[in-house]
């Protein structure tokens, strides 16, 4: 199957984004989010399109850009925390090579904090952090061939265990 080499999800906070660059550049690949690429499309930023158009309308975009992107990207690949709720975007994801990046929530609040402009998280961030990882977490194991802890550990740490699942 060709598509991207590694393809990342988890919660808000677990380092998809830093973990993604920071592997995407050890393995000499292009990095790609689709967070980006939804916000490249729309002309602007997530929350905007939440408060706007509401999470229905996003989703929809967030599930065809990871389509796209899927189809269309040779490198490492970061999906939005919310990506996995899509029963299609789950099943386009098997046969990928995709790392769930684990994190628990003292590790996720110290990361993203509390005014993170997250559109989930704007009304009682700790309890609704809490509630969408007990939610999306059978939903990243289910789509994912490997499972890293993100917790107490740096980026380097994290993309060398993430490069030895590939065997890269």
């Amino acid at each position: 199957m060709s598509g991207p080499v590694c393809v990342l999800v988890g919660p808000p906070g677990a380092g998809k984004s830093t973990v993604g660059a920071a592997l995407a550049a050890a393995l000499g690949l292009p990095y790609r989010d689709t967070d980006a690429d939804v916000e490249a499309a729309e002309g602007r930023p997530i929350p905007e399109v939440f408060v706007d158009d509401g999470e229905a309308y996003f989703r929809e975009r967030e599930r065809a850009a990871v389509a796209a992107a899927l189809a269309g990207h040779a490198g490492v690949l970061s999906l939005g925390g919310g990506a996995v709720l899509d029963a299609r975007t789950r099943a386009a994801l098997a046969g990928h090579p995709v790392v769930y990046l684990s994190v628990d929530l003292p590790d996720a609040m110290s990361r993203i904090g509390l005014g993170s402009g997250r559109p989930l998280l704007a009304v009682n961030p700790r309890a609704t952090l809490r509630h969408l990882l007990e939610l999306r977490r059978p939903l990243y194991a289910e789509v994912a061939a490997h499972t890293v802890r993100t917790d107490g550990r740096t980026p380097e740490q994290i993309v060398a265990e993430v490069r030895a699942h590939l065997g890269r």
